[in-house]
């Protein structure tokens, strides 16, 4: 008996591997969707290039291609099939990867993909599965990432730059600042609803990413025009921010979820309002984020407590900001440069 479980353990379907890792994901770990939605395409774009590596013996005609040799399919693959070789050469695959419209892999984004592949290789260690050791795949080093950022000023003049006549001019008004009094992912601005805001405490709490729970404040100016906008509201909808334009709810939308504005929908209309506030910089929701823990740390707050605001996992994930705002440095280099 125990010889037929090994054998079974040495040779498992991948596909099947794959769908019960997801779902290990979604049910045990508690991940995001969007967090599974990505791994999902990183481990199908990882079983797709297997797929084609492998050759297969003839005992399929159906794949067999002029009369070569048969090629697996991603049904066929098993476990036997991720070898130190294949992983080489998946990693030179998202190296030279050009998509239909000639853009390439940014290293970060094949980061993604490793990672991916390195915890579901953990996975199915953890079942009992013979794979390569996931310690075996090293991360490429990432590129470098300049911090965009604004500087008070700067954010101010893009705070003045929304209509406030005007519905949506309003509600623009109060997302822009509640993002910088924040520090929120834009992810996480969409995702508010109503009722989650404590106006009297000037606080709110948040699950961010990797479902961690954290509480964010307010800022006086964010909640005068957070209520402004509030109270120019007449629909019921449960969502904190909602669109103005497009189609009408369906008949079964009882809480209006269907005007929750979209993340890509904050995207554009904070890009709306860089450009017209002409700043010499291209700022994302992300970037008045960078902005929110520059401004803390510039004005001298902790980092473990800016840490803990952003909702950071490591305190080294928040020290990218000390660079670009130790004032030590600049009396430093005034104090003892060319003297």
């Amino acid at each position: 008996m125990s010889h037929i479980v090994e054998t079974c353990l040495d040779y498992m379907n991948l596909d099947q591997l794959v769908k019960d890792f997801l779902e290990y994901l979604e049910i045990e770990r508690n991940v995001s969707q969007l967090t599974i939605r990505n791994y999902a395409h990183y481990l199908r774009r990882f079983l797709g290039f297997l797929a084609t590596q492998i050759p297969s013996p003839a005992r399929n005609a159906t794949h067999s291609v002029a009369g070569g040799p048969a090629v697996k399919t991603v049904k066929d693959l098993t476990n036997k099939d991720i070898t130190n070789e294949t992983i080489r050469e998946y990693r030179l695959y998202l190296s030279r990867f050009v998509d239909e419209h000639g853009i390439s892999l940014k290293r970060v984004t094949q980061n993604y993909h490793l990672i991916a592949l390195r915890s579901f290789l953990k996975y199915c260690l953890k079942r009992d599965v013979a794979v390569v050791a996931p310690e075996k795949i090293d991360l490429p080093k990432a590129e470098s990432r300049s911090i965009k950022f604004l500087e008070r000023e700067q954010v101010e003049r893009l705070l003045q730059m929304p209509e406030i006549s005007k519905a949506d001019g309003l509600r623009d008004k109060a997302i822009l600042e509640t993002l910088f009094s924040t520090g929120l992912r834009v992810s996480e601005l969409t995702n508010l609803n109503r009722d989650q805001i404590n106006f009297d405490r000037r606080e709110f709490g948040v699950i961010g990413k990797g479902r961690r729970p954290r509480v964010v404040f307010l800022s006086e100016s964010a909640v005068e025009w957070l209520q402004r906008y509030l109270a120019n509201r007449t629909d019921e909808s449960i969502a904190l921010f909602i669109r103005y334009a497009g189609k009408k709810p369906d008949a079964d939308d009882k809480n209006g979820e269907s005007f929750r504005l979209t993340p890509r929908s904050v995207q554009r209309l904070v890009e709306k309002y860089v450009k017209k506030a002409r700043l010499p910089i291209k700022i994302t929701p992300h970037g008045l984020r960078h902005s929110f823990a520059t401004d803390l740390l510039t004005g001298g707050a902790d980092l473990r407590a800016i840490q803990e605001m952003l909702g950071h996992k490591n305190v080294s994930t928040t020290q990218i900001y000390t660079h670009i705002t130790n004032p030590q440095l600049k009396e430093i280099h005034n104090k003892y440069h060319r003297k």
